[in-house]
């Protein structure tokens, strides 16, 4: 445990659920880790005990889904084990996805087909989705290519890594169920006779979704917040001026009414209590980070890339730069737009900004 985990408290201590099988960690609600092939190596799933009014009015017992990992040979095994091993017999009735990136929404293609259910997502994050998968343009390919390189990455073979992201989302995500059901904020779902409250969060996803059940003081909080890491905010290619950042620390601020005893079930790491604890933890430490953006820009007019050894202390693999040259920019945008640092393109047509006075 790093020294921040110490502040916030893991009821279940080391326990992990084990492949192809699951936890109940609060009253009907299961807790799933499914591996992924990436530096970040499992995603955390939730099936919640529902039941709901099926064909003829007849009421149908069953378990929702909340979120369903990427599309591969290697989870749809996993997944066909958690039939088998967690359901007790009973069908799935219905597929929530947080959001809309390719560990949450790559599978509920496969997963709604199979079992004949409606994905529940929000409007906003089903429809870039459907950008990615579509026309991914944005994503990556030579559109992105040249945003990173405008923004000083232009190490030649971290450009055609980027360049071949063009074909990344569609192969983690090849299709998306053709119809889905709009979830918002604010909205209550009704599972299994429980309410959750959908709660949006901005800044990491177009239109994030967390659930809340009072009844249970549970939080499913998907990448909102998460106990052990930071959770990306980045700027894309395809809303160059956007600021992330700003939208992300506002967000936390909405779940800081939720009670002290709130048990938090993230998409990455462990379940914890100590919500306001690690909130508390992320605006720090954007805080910080953001002190030693803005005073290395009154030192020299800096780049996003030139940002990345102030960020990362750690090596950075080309997969991990297009996610670092991302945050980068979105915490260099939070200053730019707040007035305290200014932009320009400089003479090699790099992107470049610097405090008013100085650089």
């Amino acid at each position: 445990m790093n020294p921040l985990e110490h502040q916030i408290h893991y009821p279940l201590g080391d326990a992990l659920p084990s492949e192809g099988g699951s936890i109940e960690i609060a009253p009907g609600v299961h807790w799933i880790r499914v591996g992924l092939p990436f530096a970040l190596d499992h995603i955390n799933l939730w099936l919640l005990r529902d039941r709901q009014l099926g064909a003829g009015g007849v009421m149908l017992d069953g378990w929702t889904v909340v979120d369903c990992c990427i599309d591969s040979a290697a989870t749809r095994e996993q997944w066909e084990q958690i039939f088998v091993n967690c359901l007790g017999g009973l069908p799935i009735l219905r597929v929530i996805v947080t959001h809309m990136h390719p560990d949450h929404i790559g599978l509920a293609h496969w997963l709604c087909e199979r079992w004949d259910v409606r994905l529940w997502i929000s409007a906003t994050d089903y429809n870039v989705a459907r950008v990615a998968v579509y026309d991914p343009q944005g994503f990556g390919g030579e559109a992105g290519a040249d945003f990173y390189a405008l923004h000083g990455a232009q190490d030649p073979s971290f450009l055609d890594h980027v360049r071949g992201r063009a074909s990344y989302f569609p192969t983690l995500v090849p299709a998306l169920p053709p119809r889905f059901r709009r979830i918002m904020d604010g909205d209550t779902l009704d599972i299994g006779g429980r309410a959750w409250r959908c709660i949006s969060g901005y800044g990491h996803a177009p239109e994030h979704m967390a659930l809340f059940c009072a009844e249970l003081t549970t939080l499913i909080s998907g990448d909102m917040v998460l106990p052990r890491i930071s959770t990306n905010v980045s700027v894309h290619a395809s809303e160059p001026e956007a600021n992330p950042l700003q939208l992300f620390l506002t967000s936390l601020l909405r779940y800081l009414d939720l009670p002290e005893s709130t048990l938090v079930l993230p998409s990455h790491g462990k379940p914890f209590i100590g919500l306001a604890t690690r909130i508390a933890q992320l605006q720090d430490h954007h805080r910080e980070r953001l002190s030693e953006i803005l005073q290395a820009a009154h030192d020299r007019a800096l780049s996003a890339a030139d940002t990345l050894p102030i960020l990362f202390q750690r090596k950075l693999d080309t997969h991990q730069m297009t996610f670092a040259m991302g945050e980068a920019l979105a915490h260099l945008h939070h200053l730019w737009i707040d007035g305290k640092l200014e932009r320009f393109l400089d003479q090699a047509g790099v992107q470049r900004f610097r405090a008013p006075n100085g650089g």
